[in-house]
């Protein structure tokens, strides 16, 4: 794989995993957005907080600037606080997004063979990358188990159904390459 395809399919799996997220988050009314299942665990509000703090932190002046940026309270990301609306909670999320697609938009194929730090420790921009798709979707994943539980029975799947497996792949049978 070249490395434009290696970028067009790291922005693809970014955009999945935000998309699949914001289906999760969209099921759930705000007002069950701090919950936990334990006081250990995270609420939807502190995996929006914790994602939308590391998308900027990452990405802001990628290139340029440690991926761990001074101003960045990551420890508070997991202070939930009850204070936050939901427009508030948003618009980091989009901010943080923005940054990201911003950030591997604006790469050539070249930056890929740069070197970036991360907590003062380098990274190749491939290895950077690399390690947000693992951590991202990590995070979503228990963001859409959480919001499953909080939807109940009102909750809508965001990929094949139970006992859908047959006809999805033969929808996907019939579907033309590409699309």
């Amino acid at each position: 794989m070249n490395g434009a395809a290696y970028l067009a399919d790291a922005i693809r799996r970014f955009r999945e995993a935000q998309a699949q997220a914001e289906g999760a988050l969209a099921q759930v009314p705000f007002e069950r957005w701090h919950q936990r299942l334990d006081p250990e665990s995270n609420s939807l509000a502190t995996l929006v907080l914790h994602l939308s703090g590391n998308l900027r932190s990452r990405w802001s002046d990628f290139l340029q600037s440690d991926g761990e940026k001074p101003d960045r309270d990551r420890d508070a990301e997991f202070e939930d606080p009850a204070t936050l609306t939901q427009q508030a909670l948003l618009e980091g999320w989009s901010q943080g997004w923005t940054c990201l697609f911003a950030a591997l938009t604006g790469l050539a194929e070249s930056d890929l063979e740069r070197t970036i730090t991360i907590r003062a420790q380098p990274h190749s921009v491939v290895e950077a990358i690399n390690r947000q798709l693992a951590h991202y979707p990590y995070h979503v994943g228990q963001l859409v188990f959480l919001a499953k539980h909080l939807a109940g029975r009102d909750w809508q799947t965001l990929s094949v159904p139970r006992r859908g497996s047959v006809a999805f792949n033969e929808a996907m049978r019939r579907k033309p390459a590409g699309s």
